[in-house]
């Protein structure tokens, strides 16, 4: 088994700092997204926590993030769980009726974020799969966004690395100090029928 994904996720270990902007299906820039995931203002700017930890054997691990919103917008915290499985990162259930989502290798420092399966109900709902790239201390993330089937918008993210350490706060995060770095998992209701 290709140990590519682990190396990659560990590759993104540490605290990022990102900056989304989100673009109509012209290409036009999106100034206020109602349809996100977490509605609200672009561009604006998160510090993303990546935490994972691989066991002795180096073939599994668990993987910890949690985005924090900096400026552009209302504080706002997320917290995504994971564990390398069989060299697929399979993600605890988003919320009710989502899909399972699993992160794979799309080759050396190409991770595709996405539906497990095409055909969950849930993702006639919402769907928003992501493309990330890695270039040493530099990532991309490519998103698409659906709703009710139908695309609605791409959005564009550029993180530089900040910080080595996922597991204490960076100085520029907004929460106060001493605060914990991972929140209780979040959970989405955009996948639950209505």
């Amino acid at each position: 088994m290709s140990r590519r994904l682990l190396d990659d996720l560990l590759a993104m270990r540490g605290v990022w700092r990102d900056r989304l902007a989100a673009y109509d299906l012209h290409g036009d820039e999106v100034v206020d997204d109602p349809h996100g995931g977490v509605p609200g203002p672009f561009p604006y700017e998160n510090l993303v926590y990546v935490d994972i930890e691989v066991d002795a054997a180096g073939v599994s691990g668990t993987y910890l993030q949690t985005n924090v919103t900096v400026s552009g917008r209302p504080l706002h915290v997320r917290t995504f769980e994971a564990n390398v499985i069989d060299g697929v990162l399979r993600f605890a259930p988003l919320g009710p009726e989502a899909p399972v989502h699993i992160g794979v290798s799309g080759g050396p420092g190409l991770i595709w974020f996405v539906a497990e399966q095409w055909g969950a109900p849930g993702l006639a709902r919402y769907a928003e799969p992501d493309l990330i790239r890695l270039d040493g201390d530099r990532r991309w993330r490519t998103t698409m966004l659906w709703r009710g089937g139908e695309a609605v918008r791409p959005m564009h993210v550029e993180g530089v690395r900040v910080g080595a350490d996922p597991t204490v706060l960076h100085l520029d995060d907004p929460r106060p100090p001493g605060s914990t770095v991972h929140q209780p998992r979040s959970v989405t209701h955009h996948y639950r029928s209505a």
